[in-house]
């Protein structure tokens, strides 16, 4: 039994929605698809190695985004006189 994997000239779907999602900025959805893509990719032999990648970076830059907005938003909302409520 050969450890050898035959190269497929198939494209893994999850590495393409991965870099789609990640290039629609969908934050936690391409980090989690671009890890099954790359795990399902070494077993296989499939092509889109490369797109599970790129979609793993841009899902991590969302998450990213999507702290330091939640941090920030979080300072403003401790400093005093930072946000005005006003009742009509």
């Amino acid at each position: 039994m050969s450890n050898n994997i035959a190269k497929s000239t198939k494209t893994n779907v999850l590495a393409i929605v991965a870099l789609i999602t990640g290039i629609l900025s969908m934050a936690i959805v391409p980090v989690i698809l671009g890890h099954i893509a790359l795990g399902q990719i070494k077993k296989t032999g499939e092509q889109g190695r490369v797109m599970a990648i790129v979609g793993l970076v841009l899902g991590y830059l969302g998450v990213a985004v999507w702290v330091i907005v939640i941090i920030a938003i979080s300072v403003a909302a401790s400093v005093p006189g930072a946000v005005t409520v006003t009742s009509n």
